[in-house]
């Protein structure tokens, strides 16, 4: 399995000092992040796309080509690409500079977006949110198989035997979609045969279970080999030394996102004890000690069978001190435990008698 990070680049007050950290002190922790994260040994680093003031990142392709600057090894990912208000060139054209400048480690994650903030910002419509994303992935698809391609959509300008340039380093380069809990995304991204990013960021996970099937079912019916076909679970978490430290830490700056984000939807306020169902061994957060947060990617292991799983780290404006120290337990500690648990039951697995 591999194991990663993203964040969305957080610019909120600190919870304890009040003071407010600026876009331009984040992007330098963000570089240093990215840095320990590659020496430790995690295998992917993600940024989403967001245009709020709480989130910095609304150019992630810029910030994972200063990130492919700064390492060596680790795959650069979106976390995600709002495709829906973006245009298909230029994203492909964005994110093979990355491949390029990083030596093939670039991949797209490309989403509908859980904020609408993006569509007005662009001029798009939201009452064409499905059919933005239908339309301008089909043309990403077709992009990155072919350099010079004709095409017309409803959404954007057409192309007449126009070629797009450069081409990346990956041959193809690597898109994933990204969904949440719609059942219609899922089924498109196993139709299509593209990896799939489930977030988890709320319920118990077990209940997530039927979408990454339905995913899967859907690949096969489309003529695809599901086996073949990588699935990431993406949530929220928080890593320190001692679980109960780590839980009184987080809180406070979990609370203050979660709540920031329910009032714009009508959510009630994150309660401490909705918090603490959260990150049980069955909840959708992983908070905790090394050893809890091992324990509750093997469970997850156990539901969906996944290659690849994202914690997101930096729920609102942590300390960039303890948001280092979360990086280098999940790349010292969990990732190589996680990796040797999933290593020994495959070779049990395969050791064992096929009649």
């Amino acid at each position: 399995m591999e194991l990663g990070l993203y964040t969305f680049g957080e610019t909120t007050a600190d919870t304890a000092t009040g003071v407010v950290i600026s876009a331009e002190e984040r992007f330098a922790n963000l570089m240093e992040e990215v840095e320990l994260a590659d020496q430790v040994g995690l295998d992917v680093f993600g940024i989403g796309e967001h245009h709020r003031p709480d989130f910095a990142a609304s150019a992630p392709a810029v910030l994972l080509a200063a990130a492919a600057m700064r390492s060596k090894r680790i795959r650069l990912t979106s976390a995600v690409t709002v495709l829906s208000s973006d245009d298909p060139v230029r994203v492909f054209q964005e994110f093979t500079t990355v491949d390029l400048l990083s030596g093939g480690r670039a991949e797209i994650l490309a989403g509908r977006g859980s904020f609408i903030e993006s569509f007005p910002l662009f001029g798009y419509d939201l009452n064409d949110y499905d059919s933005l994303f239908a339309e301008k992935l089909e043309l990403l698809l077709k992009i990155r198989e072919q350099t010079t391609i004709s095409w017309q959509g409803e959404h954007r300008a057409p192309l007449n035997r126009q070629s797009i340039y450069p081409r990346p380093v990956q041959q193809p380069l690597p898109v994933w979609v990204g969904v949440g809990g719609n059942p219609q995304s899922v089924i498109r991204a196993g139709t299509l045969g593209l990896p799939m990013a489930l977030a988890i960021i709320g319920g118990e996970p077990a209940r997530f279970k039927p979408l990454v099937d339905l995913y899967r079912e859907a690949a096969r019916r489309a003529g695809h080999d599901p086996a073949k076909l990588p699935v990431s679970i993406n949530s929220h978490g928080y890593i320190a030394d001692d679980s109960r430290k780590a839980a009184d830490a987080i809180f406070p700056y979990y609370a203050d996102v979660m709540g920031r984000i329910g009032r714009e939807r009508g959510w009630p306020p994150l309660s401490r004890g909705q918090f603490e169902a959260s990150i049980s061994p069955t909840g959708s957060d992983f908070v905790g000690d090394p050893q809890k947060v091992i324990d509750k990617i093997l469970y997850e292991h156990e539901l969906f069978k996944h290659d690849r799983f994202l914690l997101k780290f930096s729920m609102g404006s942590i300390p960039h001190a303890r948001m280092m120290r979360s990086i280098e337990l999940f790349g010292t500690v969990v990732a190589p435990a996680v990796r040797k648990a999933l290593t020994g039951s495959a070779d049990i697995l395969s050791a064992l008698p096929l009649s």
